[in-house]
């Protein structure tokens, strides 16, 4: 279905990353999950084709397009791929290099968003720890200056993309009594000294993105690897949360699609008592109220994204996008479920991994609970 913040430019971009994703991702999906990880050389392919760089500016490798077109990419690879290896291909210019494009300096960028664009170098985002979830202030990863240097110490966990980044932005306390005042951001490059990859975490979804917990030990990084100003990391990490609220919504709804539509060929073709499945009445229901959940979210998430493009405070919509997403993907890939009934247990059948999947959605990104507790302070309730 169209939706008018897509114009005829856009609509040419969706079919060529669609014909992209159909001819060199989905053949090779089941794949990658069984392995748990993506091959770079599929990430160096999506780099090569300009689909990871539409946003960033042209100087850096980038198309200089919108983040309409970046949410092209977001849809289609949720869609025809799977949430794992659409988060493996995309979590770096999704997520890991946002704060070094937004306020790193001119040789960060050149490091390394540029190689990130190309599909060249992976990246991550290094935030969360054992005890500092969605309360980023809690965390107890610290760097210390040190002449030239700083110095960091800590434990990172949950880490997307952790086991083959090949460099990882740290969130660190450079100041600890000033609390979420006292954070700051560091690029740190996975072969620095002290840097290792504590284990590979196993997960009920998205197993073709490598998720991993990470230890800093006495880990020397120069001054310079400091992004933007000192002490200023919380609030580059909020600034980037719209806008992951909003890859988390614009992928649910597209794997919501998905199971719509295996759920509608799948009662197509199951015969039950001589007739197909889709034939009864409360099938086609079940159908008809999965495609209502899917649109309402659909443009709740739309009016975020036409917001954030816009530049105006779209806190409070991608929040609700992102809360009511996540809530509604669950609930469409549970009936997909449903219908397929005891085929769909099997792991033969796609719809399995969409159900799997769609778990992280009201989790990852902040919780469902998180989302409703900024909703309140949005709407003047707190």
């Amino acid at each position: 279905m169209g939706h008018w913040i897509f114009n005829k430019d856009h609509d040419m971009f969706r079919q060529s990353v669609r014909r992209f994703v159909e001819k060199e991702i989905t053949p090779y999906v089941e794949e990658w999950e069984r392995a748990g990880e993506v091959p770079k050389e599929a990430v160096a392919r999506a780099g090569e084709l300009g689909f990871l760089g539409v946003k960033f500016p042209e100087e850096f490798g980038g198309s200089g397009g919108d983040c309409v077109y970046d949410a092209i990419v977001v849809e289609e690879f949720a869609k025809g791929a799977s949430g794992g290896v659409g988060t493996a291909i995309t979590a770096t210019v999704e997520i890991a290099v946002t704060p070094i494009w937004r306020y790193g300096s001119t040789e960060q960028k050149r490091r390394y968003l540029e190689p990130a664009v190309r599909g060249k170098r992976i990246g991550a985002l290094a935030v969360t720890e054992p005890d500092a979830g969605s309360d980023v202030a809690a965390i107890r990863t610290t760097a210390r200056k040190d002449g030239n240097e700083y110095v960091l110490s800590g434990t990172k966990t949950f880490i997307t993309n952790g086991v083959n980044a090949d460099f990882v932005c740290v969130a660190a306390k450079t100041h600890a009594q000033l609390g979420h005042k006292g954070i700051s951001l560091f690029v740190v490059d996975a072969d620095t000294a002290g840097f290792s990859v504590g284990r590979k975490l196993k997960k009920l979804g998205w197993r073709a993105s490598d998720t991993a917990e990470l230890a800093f030990d006495e880990v020397r990084v120069p001054a310079q690897n400091l992004i933007g100003e000192e002490n200023r990391g919380f609030y580059y990490i909020l600034q980037n949360f719209s806008w992951e609220r909003l890859v988390m919504a614009l992928s649910s709804v597209a794997l919501a699609d998905a199971a719509l539509a295996a759920s509608m060929r799948y009662s197509g073709e199951r015969k039950q008592f001589d007739r197909p499945i889709q034939s009864f009445q409360v099938l086609q229901h079940k159908m008809v109220d999965m495609a209502v959940e899917i649109e309402k979210a659909r443009y709740l998430t739309y009016w975020a994204l036409y917001l954030f493009q816009q530049g105006k405070d779209a806190v409070k919509e991608t929040t609700m996008a992102k809360a009511y997403a996540g809530e509604m993907v669950r609930r469409v890939t549970d009936s997909a479920m449903q219908i397929y009934g005891g085929a769909g247990y099997m792991m033969e059948f796609p719809v399995q991994r969409f159900w799997r999947d769609a778990r992280i959605m009201s989790i990852g990104g902040g919780t469902t609970q998180v989302m409703n507790e900024i909703l309140a302070k949005q709407l003047g309730i707190v």
